[in-house]
Parts: structure tokens; C-alpha cells; sequence
């Protein structure tokens, strides 16, 4: 494991080199909706924006959800490189998104729609840096041989000698770049407004609980984990936000608004 890049005198922690590279993925993707879309906004600088906003969200949800690591180290455990809670992170980085897609009049629920492919990406993206830096968010223990079972002796929380653990987070990798593969496809075609957005909270929502069944996480409530638990609730916020919009009619690709007979297709 590599929890830090060490260049000359600077140590880099791995795990924040990892979120940088996910947030240029998931810019570059929300780049190209933007021009299949033939939409004219900053996706660069929206993307920093809700990248800045879900750092923020990850690290108080991270928190409130681990009470005992605040009355442990105190307030310092706001700037500790790990421990950053994923649904604390989607719920400010959604907010930022709502709000930049209503000052640039795209709307919303469409910014959503169109951000969705990037933020499964980048959350498996991310997940490389916490598979590269031993944070502790890897699964249970497990006899089976490598690469489904795992040591991680040097990691920022080592697991114990000779025992090898699930690596969750190649797993989280795999599903966020598979969901948004399928969701960038989706977007390409005719969707209700709300659509690309519902099937994300679905998919993400069910990927993650699934996924907790063989992480380490605690259990809080009928056996179920708080991040299962806030899984469930963004399936059925999905679920819902899916039917919602099936009722309401087709758009184009993500379209905006009409291409002037000038421009060409994206």
C-alpha cells in the first residue's frame, strides 16, 4: 500500500491525489454532456464547486456517523486526511449542483441528469485512493487467495499480520465506472426530465448496499449498516423520482435548448 507519495521533503497523501484525478474525470465527462447537450456553461468550474461542497458534506457525515473518533482526537479529526462518509458528500454535492443548474438556467433536476454519469465515475475513481491508501473502508476477512483477499500491513489502518481482507474498494471501482457507463448511454438518448437521475440513485443506492453485506462498516439498526441504510432510502428516492418522470414527456438527448440552424451537431 502507498498511503503517501514522498517527494523529496513533501509527502502527498494518496487518497487526496486520487480525489484530484476523480474530479478531473468526472469535469471531463460533465464537458462532453455539456457539448452533446449544446450547452454553453463553465462545467469545469461547476464540477470544482460541487467537488468542494462534497469534501465538505463527506467529512461532517463522517462525524456525526463515528461520534467516538470526535470525542477521541477532538476537533482535529475535521482535517484528518481519512474518514469521508460517501452520502454526506452526494447530499452537498447534489445541493451545489441544484443551485448552479438554476443560476445557469439549465434547471436543477437537468443539471442532475446530466452530472449523473460523472459522479459514478468519479466515485469509483475515488475509491482507488482509498484501496491505494489503506484507509480502512476494505472488507471483511477472508481465506481466499489474491486478488480477492488482500493485506494491507502498511495502510493508514493496517490490517492485523497474516490476515487478508475483502478489497471493497476495487469493488466500489468496478460498479461506479459500470453504472456510469450505462448511464452516459442512456443520457445520449430521448429521457424525462429526472430519468438519468433516478436510475443513478438506484443504482449507486444498490451497488453500495450490496457492497456493505462485506465491508467492515458497524451494524446500527436491524442489522443493517448506516450507509445500507441510507442506501435504502436513495433506492426508493430513485425508484420514485424515476416514476415521477416517466410520466412526463421525452426530450431530446439532454437538450436544453435548440441548436441554432448554424451550429453543427455535437
Amino acid at each position: 500500500m502507498l498511503p503517501f507519495l514522498h517527494i523529496g521533503h513533501i509527502s502527498i497523501p494518496v487518497f487526496g491525489l486520487m480525489l484530484w484525478v476523480a474530479a478531473v474525470a468526472a469535469a471531463f465527462i460533465v464537458d462532453r454532456g455539456f457539448r452533446r447537450a449544446r450547452i454553453d456553461a463553465d462545467a469545469v468550474g461547476m464540477v470544482a464547486v460541487a467537488v468542494v461542497a462534497g469534501i465538505v458534506g463527506a467529512k461532517l457525515w463522517h462525524v456525526l456517523d463515528t461520534p467516538s473518533e470526535f470525542r477521541e482526537i477532538g476537533w482535529r479529526v475535521l482535517w484528518d486526511t481519512a474518514g469521508f462518509a460517501w452520502y454526506g458528500g452526494v447530499i452537498f454535492s447534489i445541493s451545489a449542483l441544484v443551485v448552479q443548474g438554476w443560476r445557469a438556467k439549465i434547471g436543477g433536476l437537468r443539471m442532475l441528469d446530466l452530472a449523473a454519469p460523472a459522479a459514478a465515475v468519479g466515485y469509483g475513481v475515488g475509491r482507488i485512493g482509498c484501496f491505494l491508501s489503506g484507509d480502512g473502508c476494505y472488507g471483511i476477512a477472508t481465506k481466499l487467495p489474491f486478488p480477492l483477499g488482500m493485506s494491507f500491513p502498511n495502510g493508514i489502518v493496517p490490517t492485523p499480520p497474516g490476515v487478508r481482507v475483502l478489497p471493497t474498494p476495487l469493488f466500489e471501482l468496478a460498479g461506479g465506472l459500470l453504472i456510469g457507463w450505462y448511464l452516459w448511454r442512456r443520457a445520449g438518448k430521448p429521457n424525462p426530465v429526472g430519468m438519468i437521475t433516478g436510475q443513478y440513485l438506484v443504482l449507486t443506492g444498490l451497488a453500495r448496499f450490496l457492497v456493505e453485506f462485506v465491508r467492515r462498516n458497524p451494524k446500527v439498526l436491524w442489522d443493517f449498516s448506516n450507509a445500507q441504510l441510507a442506501s435504502a432510502g436513495a433506492m426508493i428516492a430513485g425508484v420514485s423520482l424515476a416514476w415521477w418522470s416517466a410520466r412526463r414527456p421525452a426530450t431530446q438527448p439532454m437538450l436544453v435548448k435548440p441548436a441554432s440552424t448554424a451550429e453543427k451537431p455535437a
